[in-house]
């Protein structure tokens, strides 16, 4: 329970982040977390930090009580305080503004020495920090990254509003694997053989014989082996299934999505961006657009032997991320190397009505026009090794009315990698699961 008094401190609160010399002379009351603790004899520098930033609290220690005197004596790195001073405008301070001290109270003790410094001024291993991750997240650098994110997601979510999406939420247990992959979480459900999801492909698909236009942004789980810095077991996807539309038409509510969310951000998270040393642009629209084949011709001019039909690797990926130095999609993949629901083209069936939305090498998003007929959904399944009878909830849907229909999935943190310039997706995870790391 908060004491009265606190809590009617708390209602004239100022934030870290408005202490600004526009307020020279105001009274204040300052709760947040000590960062950082400068003892210079008579005069102690705190360094207070909340969710808005930070500002510098000086103790001027010949002129407080000798019970407020104790006090300073005791504050310890990331102990919580409650600090009541004068705002004043001092030009010499690095944020040219300094809260004077008149009293100050500790609401929640810190212990004297941490296990890691979130002041960043230790350097630390990725390992280290995510074993601290709670006290790394406290790092402003860190903490604005999620803050980013948070606008990132409220942005697509408006964005789809705006276009007449519906939010839907579909099941993470499932009985059978969405793509027939073997990259599968398996769960004990009561008697019964259950797995995690590893996508809302199919359930998105029947969807769009209800509502048309879906999005759904929530966790999915992937049995991933590869331990690099951009994969990881449990991310979130941003997903949209969309009626009576083709490849074309969800490629243009994909990249026009991107560039709103730069806009969003541009205007709501400046400080953040500044801070995280990010120049953001708006994309121009639309995306410069390539097909397989003629990605292939550019790696083939750039030395690499690689077959038609093969999928592109990492190293083939960077290369391209040299000819292309932001956004960009890959269209019209071999068919062969595409999941069973994608669309072939009817021209040429060894291609497919399909498309990866990359990042200079980074493929961020994977779309494209979904299969919309029973017959060739049941052909498709049996080419790829696939029972129907395993997908037999999925495949009635197609004897119901099933419109033409495309739609992509975004991975999340991939998108804030590139939106934050991070080099590994666990800073934008904030308690990452890997192959190697189930705690905290």
């Amino acid at each position: 329970m908060i004491e009265p008094r606190i809590k009617e401190a708390l209602k004239g609160r100022v934030m870290a982040g408005e202490i600004v010399p526009e307020i020279d002379g105001k009274s204040v009351n300052v709760f947040g977390w000590v960062h950082e603790v400068r003892d210079l004899g008579k005069l102690v520098f705190v360094v207070v930090r909340d969710v808005s930033g930070m500002c510098q609290v000086v103790f001027r220690m010949d002129e407080l009580d000798e019970s407020v005197r104790d006090v300073v004596r005791k504050l310890s790195s990331e102990s919580v305080i409650f600090v009541k001073g004068t705002v004043v405008k001092q030009p010499k301070s690095r944020l040219g503004v300094e809260l004077v001290a008149e009293s100050v109270e500790i609401l929640g003790k810190s212990v004297p020495r941490l296990e890691y410094d979130p002041t960043g001024k230790v350097q630390a291993s990725m390992d280290v920090r995510l074993k601290h991750r709670i006290l790394d997240l406290r790092r402003p650098e860190v903490k604005n990254v999620f803050i980013i994110g948070n606008h990132v997601l409220k942005a697509l979510r408006d964005f789809f509003y705006q276009r007449g999406f519906v939010e839907v939420r579909t099941p993470k247990i499932i009985a059978s694997a969405t793509e027939g992959g073997a990259e599968l979480f398996e769960i004990k459900y009561f008697d019964k053989q259950a797995f995690l999801a590893q996508s809302p492909q199919l359930y998105k698909e029947q969807l769009t014989t209800v509502f048309e236009k879906v999005f759904e942004i929530g966790p999915f789980f992937r049995a991933e082996e590869s331990h690099t810095r951009r994969h990881i077991s449990e991310f979130t996807s941003v997903d949209i299934e969309q009626a009576f539309s083709d490849m074309d038409d969800v490629m243009e509510v994909l990249e026009e999505a991107v560039a709103h969310v730069h806009r969003v951000l541009l205007d709501k998270c400046g400080k953040q961006l500044k801070e995280l040393g990010v120049n953001l642009r708006v994309p121009k629209t639309p995306f410069p657009r390539i097909t397989y084949d003629q990605a292939l011709e550019i790696l083939r001019q750039e030395g690499e032997n690689i077959k038609w039909g093969e999928d592109f690797s990492t190293p083939h990926l960077r290369k391209l991320g040299k000819k292309f130095t932001s956004y960009y999609y890959i269209t019209h993949f071999p068919t062969e190397i595409k999941p069973f629901y994608i669309q072939e083209k009817a021209e040429n069936p060894a291609l497919s009505e399909s498309f990866d939305l990359m990042f200079q090498w980074l493929e961020l998003a994977s779309g494209g026009t979904r299969v919309s007929d029973h017959d060739v959904l049941i052909r498709k399944l049996v080419q790829k090794g696939l029972d129907p009878k395993m997908f037999e909830d999925h495949v009635k849907v197609f004897r119901y009315g099933m419109p033409v229909h495309a739609g992509w999935g975004l991975g999340f943190e991939r998108f804030l990698m590139v939106l934050t310039r991070r080099t590994n997706i666990r800073e934008t995870v904030l308690f990452p699961r890997d192959r190697f790391r189930l705690t905290p």
